[in-house]
């Protein structure tokens, strides 16, 4: 049995030991707390931050909107889980106060006003709240889920991929409003309403100084274990989804729903001017055809017949 170690002689090698272990310095206490602490937390802080995406859209309408109009809000709403809905609002507000106020009470940063005229014409606003720019938009060739009844379908709230056409790196307002449309329409990383999939694809094109969309789903083919196949990737293919819509760009403007024109469409044509040269059109013919009736009149009345000598022959 060994023999017991004196009591001085363990402290002394407690202490040796605590010797050997360097302790941290004691941090300097301020006022307002540990001084050196708060440092070093800052210092990490800094080292760790990153881009973080907080882009909120806020989608409304005008007064009056059609219901085919109506369900394409709805479709884009659909495809933009940070997107946030509102009342609708009357068009002669829409100078750009009354939105702006609207962007500002619900914390967003983008906003897309759908703005219907007579019933019949759609004009979308693209805005920056509250500095700008913001696009004007004639929307044509309108085209909804429910009237299309596609076989493509995607999970709702997904991350798209955006593609754009090579026509978009040409011109610097197509450069502007590609980054209008990436920032709008694409959905922040880790969102808490969206999913984290990239199972659908938005496609803008230019054809004729027009942006076409087109929505198309990704579709990989599986197993029936579920699982992807060997060489699925290089197989997969587009399934259209939907909705079908095209943007002829009107004017550029400088501020939020207003401000200077940065750019203007030369070969922009209202839809009001479309509609009289129609009018015109067929009031020509109409015209054509009171002129010839009285070519008509005067050419009898120049060249009356000759009496028929049988035409009493048959009257008592």
């Amino acid at each position: 049995m060994g023999k017991k170690r004196k009591h001085s002689e363990a402290e002394a090698a407690i202490l040796e030991k605590k010797e050997e272990e360097v302790a941290p310095e004691r941090p300097k206490r301020t006022l307002s707390g540990w001084k050196e602490k708060k440092d070093d937390q800052a210092n990490q802080t800094e080292s760790t931050t990153f881009f973080r995406n907080k882009e909120k859209v806020l989608v409304t309408c005008s007064r009056r909107i059609s219901y085919r109009y109506r369900h394409l809000m709805l479709n884009v709403v659909d495809l933009l889980p940070h997107c946030k809905k509102d009342n609708k609002v009357e068009s002669k507000s829409s100078n750009g106060a009354t939105l702006n106020e609207l962007v500002e009470l619900k914390s967003c940063s983008s906003c897309m006003f759908f703005e219907c005229r007579k019933g019949k014409d759609l004009y979308l606003w693209m805005s920056k709240c509250p500095n700008g720019p913001s696009v004007k938009f004639l929307v044509n060739a309108v085209h909804t889920m429910e009237e299309l009844k596609l076989t493509g379908n995607h999970l709702k709230g997904s991350r798209p991929i955006l593609t754009f056409s090579s026509n978009f790196d040409k011109d610097a307002h197509w450069k502007l409003l590609k980054e209008m449309i990436t920032q709008i329409f694409g959905i922040p990383k880790e969102h808490r309403k969206s999913k984290p999939y990239h199972d659908h694809v938005f496609v803008f094109s230019i054809v004729d100084d027009h942006i076409w969309f087109r929505n198309y789903q990704i579709s990989v083919p599986h197993n029936e274990s579920d699982k992807i196949a060997r060489g699925g990737l290089d197989k997969m293919t587009l399934v259209e989804v939907g909705p079908r819509f095209c943007l002829n760009p009107i004017k550029i403007f400088g501020g939020s729903f207003g401000g200077p024109t940065l750019y203007e469409n030369p070969f922009y044509i209202s839809p009001n001017q479309i509609r009289a040269l129609e009018k015109k059109k067929k009031a020509g013919h109409y015209v054509k055809k009171v002129k010839a009736k009285t070519r008509r009149k005067m050419h009898e009345l120049d060249n009356p017949l000759e009496a028929d000598e049988f035409s009493e022959m048959w009257k008592e």
